[in-house]
C-alpha cells in the first residue's frame, strides 16, 4: 500500500541542501580528500584487548583467554579470531587512546553517534530537542548535494537501550536533515523499500506531471486536508523529493541489492550485517555521503551487540568466537577490498567504532564490563595513513598512556575529511550557535 507515512518518509529522508550552503567553511581551498563516510558502529562496545590492542604479557586476568596472531604488520598483532583483519592491518589506522567518561550505553552512544558529550551519564537518555545532531544530519546540511542519492541513510536498526539512543536523527536541524532509514533486512530474499515503488495502476508518465502526483497522494492519504497554509510549503517539499525517489532508476539501482553477483554477497555474507556493509558500498558508488550502518538493534546477547559482560547462560568468550569475531572479520575485510578494487577507498572513510571498549580486567562471570576510560576506534580510506597506529594505552589496557583522543577529537577529523570546517556553527533549539564540533583534527592520523 502507497501510505502517508512511508510516502513522507521518502520525501523527509532527503535534503535539500544545495541552496542552504551559506554558513558552510570549507576546511581549506583543497578538494575534500573524503566523498563519502560508512560509519560501522558496533552497538554494545567492542573488547579492545581481543581485538586491535592486545596486552600478551599482561597477567591473564587481563590479557584473556585469546592469543594473538602476528598481521602484516609485524609490530601489530591482532586477536586469534580475526585472521581475515590480520591480512589487511596496511590499511588501516588504529587509535587506541579513545577515551570519555560515559558508562551507560545511550549516553556513550549518543556521544559516538554526534561527537557531543551528553549533559548526563543515563541509560534513560532519551532524543529531546536540546541534544545534538547525527554526524550525517550535520553532513546533510553542510555539504553539497550531488545527484538524487539521499545525503545521509542509515539501517537495518534502531538502537536502543531501553528507549531509543539518542544520535541518530537530525534534533534541532529539522526533519529534512533526517537520515532515509531502512528497517528492513537487506539479507532477506524479498527485501524491497516500499518508498520506491509506484501505487499499482500508477504508470510513471502520469506521476511525472506534478499536480497528478499530488492528486493521486492527496486522493490516497487526504494528507493536505487539515494542514494550515503556514505547512504548505513544507508539504510541497517533500513531494518533490518523494518525486525524486519514485522516478529515479538510479535510487532503486542503488537500492537494489539482487543485482549483486552471489560471489560478492557471499564475500561479504549472508547475514543481516554483511549484507548492510554490501548496500552500504553501493550507496556510496552511487552518492551518498554518510552511512550509518548498525552492527546490531541489541547491546548484547547470543546475537546481539558487544556488551559482552557473561553470563551463566550466555559467557563472553564462545559469543566472541562462534558469533561476533567471525561475523566481523568477513565483513570489514570485505568491505575494505571491494571499496579498494572498485577505486573508491582513496574517497570514503570507514568507521569502525562502538561506543565505548570493555574492563581491561575479565569479571567474576569470565566476562568484560563496560570501559569508556580507554577504547579502540579503527579507521580506513580516504585521508588516513595505512598500517598506522595512534595513541597507546597502558600496560594493561586501562587508561591512555599517550596521545589521549576524545570523541570530540573524532568528529573534527572527519568533518575535516569531508571538507567541512569543524568550527561552522549550527543554531540549537533555543537559536545559541554551536561549532559542529568542539575537538581537534587529529592531525598526525591525516596523509
Amino acid at each position: 500500500m502507497f501510505s502517508r507515512r512511508s510516502f513522507l518518509k521518502s520525501g523527509l529522508a532527503i535534503s535539500a541542501t544545495a541552496n542552504a550552503l551559506p554558513q558552510m567553511v570549507l576546511a581549506s581551498s583543497k578538494s575534500p580528500k573524503v566523498k563519502s563516510v560508512i560509519f560501522l558502529h558496533q552497538f554494545g562496545g567492542p573488547s579492545q584487548m581481543d581485538t586491535f590492542d592486545l596486552k600478551l604479557n599482561a597477567p591473564e586476568a587481563y590479557r584473556g583467554p585469546l592469543k594473538g596472531i602476528s598481521s602484516i604488520i609485524p609490530s601489530l598483532p591482532v586477536g586469534e579470531l580475526l585472521p581475515n583483519m590480520s591480512k589487511l592491518m596496511d590499511r588501516v589506522t588504529i587509535v587506541r587512546s579513545v577515551h570519555h567518561e560515559m558508562k551507560n550505553h545511550n549516553s556513550a552512544a549518543y556521544y559516538s553517534l554526534t561527537g557531543y558529550s551528553p549533559p548526563t551519564d543515563d541509560q534513560r537518555l532519551r532524543d529531546t530537542l536540546d541534544l545534538f545532531p547525527a554526524y550525517g544530519s550535520i553532513v546533510s546540511k553542510f555539504k553539497e548535494k550531488v545527484g538524487v542519492m539521499p545525503p545521509f541513510v542509515s539501517f537495518p536498526h534502531v538502537i536502543r537501550d531501553g528507549s531509543i539512543t539518542p544520535g541518530q536523527h537530525a534534533s534541532f536541524l529539522g526533519k529534512t536533515y533526517d537520515p532515509f532509514f531502512i528497517g528492513q533486512d537487506p539479507n532477506s530474499g524479498d527485501f524491497n523499500l516500499p518508498e520506491l515503488v509506484l501505487p499499482s495502476g500508477i504508470s510513471p508518465e502520469r506521476i511525472s506531471n506534478r499536480k497528478e502526483m499530488m492528486a493521486i497522494i492527496d486522493a490516497q492519504t487526504g494528507i493536505l486536508e487539515n494542514s494550515a497554509k503556514a505547512k504548505a510549503k513544507g508539504i510541497q517539499d517533500n513531494y518533490d523529493r518523494a518525486y525524486e525517489m519514485l522516478t529515479s532508476k538510479a535510487i532503486r539501482k542503488a537500492f537494489d541489492i539482487s543485482s549483486e553477483s552471489v560471489s560478492v554477497r557471499e564475500k561479504y555474507g549472508r547475514t543481516t550485517y554483511g549484507q548492510s556493509c554490501l548496500l552500504a558500498r553501493k550507496l556510496v558508488e552511487a552518492g551518498s555521503s554518510f552511512i550509518n550502518v548498525y552492527f546490531s538493534q541489541q547491546i548484547g546477547g547470543c546475537e546481539g551487540g558487544w556488551d559482552t559482560h557473561g553470563f551463566r547462560d550466555k559467557p563472553m568468550y564462545p559469543i566472541m568466537k562462534n558469533y561476533l569475531m567471525p561475523l566481523m572479520d568477513k565483513t570489514l575485510p570485505a568491505l575494505i577490498l571491494d571499496l579498494e578494487e572498485r577505486g573508491l577507498l582513496e574517497t570514503t572513510l570507514i568507521v569502525w567504532a562502538g561506543e565505548f571498549g570493555r574492563t581491561p580486567k575479565i569479571n567474576n562471570i569470565a566476562g568484560r564490563d563496560h570501559w569508556p576510560q580507554c577504547y579502540t576506534v579503527l579507521l580506513a580510506g580516504g585521508g588516513v595513513k595505512k598500517g598506522f597506529v595512534f595513541g597507546s594505552s597502558d600496560s594493561k589496557g586501562a587508561f591512555p598512556a599517550s596521545d589521549p583522543v576524545r570523541p570530540e577529537d573524532l568528529s573534527s577529523t572527519i568533518f575535516h575529511l569531508m571538507g567541512i570546517n569543524p568550527k561552522t556553527e549550527v543554531k540549537d533549539n533555543l537559536n545559541r550557535p554551536l561549532p559542529i564540533s568542539t575537538g581537534k583534527v587529529i592531525e598526525q592520523i591525516l596523509i
